[in-house]
């Protein structure tokens, strides 16, 4: 599932570039994609413990998307891991794309 470039020029890739990715890392479907940045969205469950039930939450996050990986779209299941604050609301950067749109959808038959 590696299909990157052997060497971008991006400053903020974290595998070619300087940018340290470090801390908490999460897994999601992409929703929304941008130029140089993309939206992704995972599901988890919080407990409620006035009601001894569990709830099921959607979380969005924001991740910078580096020019060996912008052959990502929308659909496709990836990983992001947290960085340094690249802006306002970009706080992770995408690693690794683990399974792309079309191998979804076979699955899911």
């Amino acid at each position: 599932m590696k299909e990157k470039i052997e060497k971008c020029d991006d400053e903020q890739c974290p595998i070619h570039g300087k940018l340290a990715a470090r801390g908490r890392v999460f897994a999601g479907n992409v929703i929304r994609k941008f130029p140089k940045r993309i939206a992704i969205e995972f599901e988890r469950t919080l407990f409620i413990k006035k009601y001894e039930r569990y709830m099921k939450k959607k979380t969005r996050l924001h991740a910078r998307v580096s020019k060996c990986m912008e052959n990502v779209e929308v659909g496709d299941y990836v990983q992001v891991r947290e960085c340094r604050p690249l802006s306002k609301i970009i706080h992770f950067v995408l690693v690794e794309v683990l399974r792309k749109k079309s191998q979804n959808k076979e699955e899911e038959k």
